[in-house]
């Protein structure tokens, strides 16, 4: 398993792990027709917020929604856990310090428990149990870093559909603007802020 992190510590693997996890967080997972938010950007849910996910999604969202979680949502966790583990590794403070690098491995493990459980409530809807939706629920908190990657990825999928249905309204949208006021965007928040009479009004 050491070969296996001395290989992710390198320049090529740490860039290649990241920037591929990147793309399926900000561009592959936004565009997935599914109909909806995905349960696994959530802060947890409750069983009727399941069941009306589920609902909301559709057939054909439900469909696409299971075959992403066994493909793309296993690829996913696989490509952060290789570049977090690289990273710790490459950045250790001492040479015995080299095993933290397995840390990210377990939140692989719960990240493909929550998958399962997710495409098992897909395939089986609506016969769910609460046990089901509370076991991929729990999953959501379960480590640190696991929360930072959702919320991107969460805020990725949110803005992206936002996105889409001002474009289709043919305005920016007054939801992204909140978004970005309070994400601190620079790029976008000024302009907003400046009102019609401000510099951000050219």
């Amino acid at each position: 398993m050491r070969k296996y992190f001395e290989f992710c510590s390198g320049t090529p693997a740490l860039c290649a792990t990241m920037a591929s996890a990147l793309v399926l967080l900000v561009a592959v997972f936004p565009a997935l027709p599914i109909g909806g938010e995905t349960l696994d950007v959530r802060d947890g849910y409750t069983y009727a917020e399941a069941l009306a996910a589920l609902e909301g999604y559709g057939e054909s969202g439900r469909r696409v929604y299971a075959w992403a979680s066994v493909t793309l949502d296993t690829l996913f966790p696989a490509l952060y856990a290789s570049f977090l583990a690289g990273l710790v590794y490459r950045c250790r403070p001492a040479e015995r310090w080299w095993r933290l690098a397995y840390l990210p491995l377990g939140a692989v493990l719960i990240d493909l428990g929550e998958n399962i459980q997710i495409v098992l409530m897909l395939t089986r809807y609506p016969e769910i149990s609460t046990r089901q939706v509370a076991a991929a629920s729990l999953c959501c908190f379960a480590w640190p870093w696991r929360f930072h990657w959702r919320l991107l990825r969460g805020s990725a999928v949110r803005d992206e559909r936002s996105a889409v249905r001002d474009r289709s309204s043919g305005g920016y949208g007054e939801a992204t603007r909140g978004r970005t006021r309070s994400l601190g965007c620079p790029r976008f928040s000024s302009p907003v802020a400046a009102g019609p009479t401000g510099s951000g009004a050219r």
